[in-house]
Parts: C-alpha cells; sequence; structure tokens
C-alpha cells in the first residue's frame, strides 16, 4: 500500500517538473529575443547618428565664417610632435562646437598636404604661427625633420606625427632645411606628387647676417662672421659652401625642386613683406592652398621693440600673441666693404632666381 502510494505521489509530481523546465527555457528564448532586438536597434540608430554627425562636420569655413568672431577659441595645430588629442575638437572649429555629438574618431591623422620647405631664417615660424589661426589648416608645431634627418623610420612614422585633422582641413608642417637638403625633392615626391610647396625667402645677405647671429647665441667662441665668409680674405674670394652663404643661393635649391614639381605647386613667399605686409602674403598663401582669405589684417598689430608684426589678442586670452625671445634678436655687426662683396657675389645668383621665380624680390 505505501508503495502504491508512493508511485501515485511520485506520478503527480513529473508532470509539474515538466511544466517548470518548459517555462524556464521560454524564458531564456524570450530574454535573449529581447536582447537581440535591443542590439539591432541600438546598432541602426548609432549608424543613423554616425551619418548625422558627419555630415554636420563638412564645412568648418563656412560655419567659422558665419560666427563673426573670427578668431578660433584656440590655436590650431599642435605645439609638439606627440601632441594631438584632444585633436578632434580642430581647436577653434565651430562646426565641432555646435555639435556636441562630435566623436574623437571624427578626426584622424594623415600625411601632409602641404610643406614649408624653407629657408632658416627666412621667416618660416612666423608664417605658420600667423597660418595656425586658419580653421582649416592643422599644423605640427616642431620641426619633423622627417625627409632629411628621420627618413628611414618610414611614412607610418611620419604619419603619426602629424596632428589629428577632420575631412577638408589641410595638414602641414614645417622643415627649412628641406629647401637645401639635395635628397628630399625625390622623397617628399615619392610621399605626394601633389603637395603643395611653401618656401619664405629673404634677402640672402641678411639671412647669413641673422643665421651667423643665431649660431653665435649658441656657439659664443667661433671666428668672426669675416673669417668664416671669405676662403681667403684679402683676395675677397667668397666661401659660398659655408651654410649661411651656401642656403642664400636660392636658385640652386630651387632647381632641384622643379626636377621634381611644377613651377605651379611651389608659392613663394616674401620674408621682407612678412614683416611690412603680414595680412597681405599670408593672403596669398590661403589662395595658393585654396582656402578662404579668413586670416586678415585684423588680426595683427606692429611690435616696434622687436620690429616684426605680432597676433593680436583672440577672445578669452589675457595678452597678444609674439614669437618667441630667438626671434628680432639684434644682428651681429658686420664690416660694410664685407656687407658690399656679400652683395655683389648674390647679384647674379638674384638675377638668376628672380627669372625662376617670376618676381623681383627687390634685394640689394
Amino acid at each position: 500500500m505505501a508503495a502504491f502510494h508512493h508511485h501515485l505521489h511520485h506520478h503527480h509530481l513529473h508532470p509539474s517538473a515538466d511544466l517548470r523546465r518548459l517555462f524556464h527555457r521560454l524564458t531564456i528564448a524570450s530574454s535573449l529575443s529581447i536582447l537581440c532586438f535591443s542590439l539591432v536597434y541600438l546598432l541602426t540608430g548609432c549608424c543613423e547618428s554616425e551619418l548625422a554627425d558627419n555630415s554636420e562636420l563638412r564645412a568648418p569655413t563656412r560655419d567659422f565664417a558665419a560666427s563673426g568672431s573670427g578668431w578660433p577659441h584656440e590655436r590650431n595645430g599642435t605645439g609638439s610632435a606627440r601632441e594631438g588629442s584632444p585633436g578632434v575638437s580642430g581647436e577653434g572649429h565651430a562646426a565641432l562646437e555646435a555639435n556636441s555629438s562630435g566623436k574623437e574618431w571624427t578626426a584622424t591623422r594623415r600625411l601632409p598636404q602641404a610643406l614649408i620647405i624653407g629657408v632658416k631664417k627666412g621667416g618660416t615660424r612666423a608664417l605658420l604661427e600667423f597660418l595656425r589661426l586658419h580653421p582649416d589648416i592643422r599644423a605640427l608645431g616642431s620641426e619633423p625633420h622627417f625627409f632629411d634627418r628621420h627618413y628611414a623610420r618610414g611614412l607610418d612614422w611620419y604619419r603619426t606625427m602629424m596632428p589629428k585633422a577632420l575631412e577638408g582641413q589641410i595638414v602641414m608642417e614645417k622643415t627649412p632645411r628641406y629647401f637645401v637638403t639635395v635628397e628630399t625633392p625625390e622623397r617628399v615626391h615619392s610621399m605626394s606628387r601633389d603637395v603643395k610647396l611653401i618656401v619664405v625667402v629673404r634677402d640672402p645677405v641678411t639671412r647669413a647676417i641673422s643665421d651667423y647671429t643665431q649660431i653665435i647665441s649658441k656657439t659664443p667662441d667661433i671666428p668672426p662672421f669675416e673669417s668664416l665668409a671669405f676662403k681667403n680674405r684679402s683676395t675677397g674670394q667668397i666661401d659660398s659652401l659655408w651654410s649661411p652663404l651656401w642656403i642664400g643661393l636660392y636658385a640652386q635649391h630651387l632647381e632641384r625642386w622643379l626636377t621634381w614639381f611644377p613651377r605651379s605647386q611651389i608659392h613663394l613667399v616674401s620674408g621682407e613683406r612678412l614683416i611690412s605686409d603680414p595680412a597681405g602674403e599670408v593672403g596669398k598663401v590661403q589662395d595658393f592652398l585654396g582656402l578662404q582669405r579668413i586670416v586678415t589684417d585684423k588680426h595683427f598689430y606692429f611690435n616696434k621693440t622687436k620690429g616684426f608684426p605680432c597676433l593680436k589678442k583672440p577672445e578669452g586670452s589675457s595678452k597678444p600673441h609674439c614669437l618667441g625671445k630667438t626671434k628680432g634678436r639684434t644682428h651681429a655687426s658686420i664690416n660694410s666693404e664685407v656687407m658690399q662683396r656679400l652683395r655683389d657675389f648674390y647679384k647674379p645668383h638674384n638675377q638668376r632666381f628672380y627669372q625662376m621665380a617670376g618676381q623681383d624680390f627687390g634685394w640689394q
């Protein structure tokens, strides 16, 4: 009797256990369905927002110009080679400021589309600082020296040096040594045959003295300018291979670049006019780069103490921006007879350069 009762009890429990298992499986299945549906919904929503974000990030210049301020909130580009985050903001990019959903991955590191390739002591730092005001320019603050010193590291390494940029922004860097380095034109051409090249040139005599002035500030015990400038002082034979003088042989250096790039891809900036009319010279560079003329005379004032233009203070900044203490140094005093000999030496080289450039820079 007890055994029969136990059999009955077991028979009644069995169906309810099956039901519980079935219910448990159904619960798991429905939970998975809800989870899958949620994931699909989220993914499609993200895609739509991504498209919306990208469509809002296209025209930085137009949005910037419409804002009416004429100043980016921060300076474009990066102060050092590795700096670049947040990078995404485009630093002063009104389109992104208006778009709070802008995501970091919208800005990428790209190889430069423009290079300031020379010349040393010509005004390249000033030009770079002026151009970095433009919201469509992302410029590296330091000199990477990739094509002359670090070429063996490869283009991937070079790309990591660049600041992050949005689509439509021009990435650029400046290394003045490129203009005079023999291997550089071919190396730049192998990176991009469409790259735009900018050369800031200056009266080669004053450029040489400025170069020497910088050298003696670092190594005060070097010989006088006169003894380095001449192979033989008594005959007046110039040592054209001495670096401060050799750099000023612009025609010789430009000729190398013209074997790899058409003249239309090389823009020459007058170092003298960059001081006397910075807005005019920067305006021509903006035209050359295919950009709107956003950096204008309202951005500059002339610093009489330093003897060159400075940038007026942007909104939110307490003081104007001038170049560092090393810029605007008092030049070493050079004998007038030596100066005349140098002018005579450079005269035929300058004339040849004017013909190649298609313009007379008016150097004595």
